[in-house]
């Protein structure tokens, strides 16, 4: 019997990209994401379900909850897992150009990112383009721990889902792409988010700023309550990649800081 060859580094980024694209309940050959992969980088359909639960074994919060691969594991895995928590950015737009390498396929295409306005060519365009990789990244890695239902509402239609940053984008450089810091939610909830008129507390419960309730009491109409109906039920907390506590934290004391004003 001829021994299959050990994972190369691209095969392990590219098994990471995926692990981080699908909810963990849907780690099954029967997925169609992982039969794809498989058949693109030349390994077993479960080799490569085995290697996204070797991803799972070293997330912090799914160690909590006993989730266990093979007992050790490859090395392979050990150092893609330190590389993108030490160079996430880089390491996300490495992982959609080698997918766009082995696919044969545009990486705006693979990335799944708006080319209609970009720079035609340039280092301009090049700028852009990583930027959106790695919104894009950060969105599917999102969405897919939160199987694609908004946090609040529990709607589960993707076009009005958003990727939302819990401490902004251009606030914390080095969280950018950490799943932790990020909440699905559906796009009215997402601006309210982002507006600081809406923040969740420490103990994971919904909190509206009391503008909203004033105006919502004031307007007494039936869209005004659906949108604060939520207080103080209880966020949608995913399986994997749960929200930091510090970055709710950061952004509930900005809100209570906007609402003195």
């Amino acid at each position: 019997m001829i021994k299959k060859p050990n994972w190369t580094r691209e095969q392990h980024i590219l098994a990471f990209r995926l692990y981080n694209q699908i909810p963990f309940g849907k780690i099954h050959t029967g997925n169609p994401q992982l039969q794809e992969l498989a058949k693109l980088i030349g390994r077993s359909v479960n080799a490569v379900s085995l290697k996204l639960v070797n991803f799972a074994r070293l997330d912090p919060v799914l160690q909590k909850r006993n989730i266990k691969g093979m007992s050790h594991g490859a090395k392979g895995e050990e150092d893609i897992w330190i590389e993108f928590r030490e160079h996430p950015e880089a390491l996300a737009l490495e992982s959609e150009r080698l997918l766009a390498k082995w696919s044969g396929k545009p990486l705006e295409e693979v990335a799944e990112i708006e080319t209609d306005d970009l720079p035609k060519s340039g280092i301009e365009r090049d700028a852009v383009v990583k930027i959106r990789v790695n919104q894009s990244f950060f969105r599917r890695r999102i969405l897919s721990a939160y199987d694609y239902r908004c946090c609040v509402t529990g709607l589960a239609s993707g076009p009005l889902l958003n990727a939302s940053h819990i401490v902004p984008w251009s606030e914390d450089k080095t969280n950018r792409l950490n799943p932790k810091n990020g909440l699905c939610l559906n796009a009215l909830y997402d601006r309210a988010f982002d507006r600081h008129l809406m923040w969740v507390d420490d103990k994971f419960l919904i909190r509206f700023a009391p503008l909203l309730h004033k105006k919502t009491k004031a307007q007494n109409n039936a869209a005004s309550e659906w949108l604060t109906q939520f207080e103080g039920r209880p966020v949608l907390v995913p399986k994997k990649f749960s929200p930091d506590p510090e970055f709710l934290k950061r952004h509930a004391a900005k809100c209570a800081a906007m609402a003195k004003d």
